[in-house]
């Protein structure tokens, strides 16, 4: 089964590979135009269009001063993207992590995760918060983290709950 996605700005089409090799994922920042575009697709498309939020919900204020990093597998396709933002100095806060839908359970979440932890170690955090749709909570505890409270309602649709980490 392949998965088309239109491209924002073009009439190209990425496909996506069902038959992804579970050995092969590099976890990398965006650089290029072209890999942030790639970057934005998967956001949009796994975190706003199946609520059919307007092309560009996918983005806020703090784009610019975050650190970005994509998930891609053996194709150099993306297949799962993540944000961290820097709340306090020792504070760090995830955000905008989606995996496609194909690319579930097989670990890219994980590594994303990883990735940030660490990412966020070396600029001295202690600590890494995250607002968690009901749906992900069991995959952030199994990560380590901790529920913290119910927090809020996004478009009357999605329960979101705080939950935290410390880093060692």
């Amino acid at each position: 089964m392949l998965l088309l996605i239109t491209k924002f700005h073009t009439n190209a089409k990425l496909v996506l590979s069902s038959n992804m090799n579970e050995h092969y994922l590099k976890i990398t920042e965006p650089q290029t135009p072209q890999e942030f575009e790639a970057y934005y697709l998967v956001r949009y498309q796994t975190l706003r269009k199946p609520w059919n939020q307007p092309l560009g919900s996918e983005k806020d204020e703090n784009e610019a001063t975050s650190i970005h990093a994509m998930a891609m597998n053996e194709n150099k396709e993306v297949i799962g993207v993540c944000r961290l933002q820097k709340n306090t100095a020792s504070e760090f806060q995830i955000r905008f992590m989606g995996v496609i839908d194909e690319a579930q359970g097989m670990g890219v979440g994980k590594q994303l995760i990883n990735y940030m932890e660490q990412k966020a170690q070396s600029l001295g955090a202690k600590k890494i918060v995250l607002q968690a749709r009901e749906n992900a909570v069991p995959f952030y505890l199994k990560s380590g983290y901790s529920i913290k409270q119910k927090s809020f309602v996004l478009w009357n649709i999605i329960q979101h709950y705080l939950m935290e980490k410390e880093l060692n």
